[in-house]
């Protein structure tokens, strides 16, 4: 897994009124593709798995019927 420094200089203590307000600053000023990388760190943390080798879809859990 990927190591991701923590800029203490871009975050700052905040209410919790005003946090949502600075923070989604934050993540518009980023690419859609380093937003998406970020994601997919945070769901690999999460859900512990490596951040490389994300878990396989299991097909046979869901099926399609077709409606008549």
């Amino acid at each position: 897994m990927s190591s991701y420094p923590l800029d203490r200089t871009a975050f700052k203590a905040q209410t919790a009124v005003d946090a949502p307000k600075s923070q989604a600053a934050y993540y518009k000023t980023l690419t859609w593709q380093e937003r998406l990388r970020i994601a997919n760190y945070l769901n690999s943390v999460a859900y512990g798995y490596p951040e490389d080798n994300p878990p396989k879809f299991d097909k046979t859990a869901f099926f399609v019927r077709s409606r008549k």
